[in-house]
């Protein structure tokens, strides 16, 4: 199973993912995108907020 990914380094806390996948991502107090469910992605596309994300700074990577 693939889990999601954030690369602080890159995000830029645009808030596409958290809107895609709420169940999945939050932006945080730092104002970067985490992770809150690696298996929420059971209930949503974290394909789409992989694609979606301007900056390329979420990937789906194998348990």
């Amino acid at each position: 199973m693939a889990v999601p990914v954030v690369d602080y380094a890159l995000c830029t806390g645009c808030g596409t993912c958290e809107a895609l996948c709420p169940e999945v991502f939050e932006i945080g107090e730092d104002g970067k995108s985490h992770v809150i469910n690696e298996e929420g992605c059971d209930s949503c596309d974290c394909q789409e907020a992989v694609d979606s994300c301007p900056e390329g700074a979420i990937t789906l990577e194998e348990e």
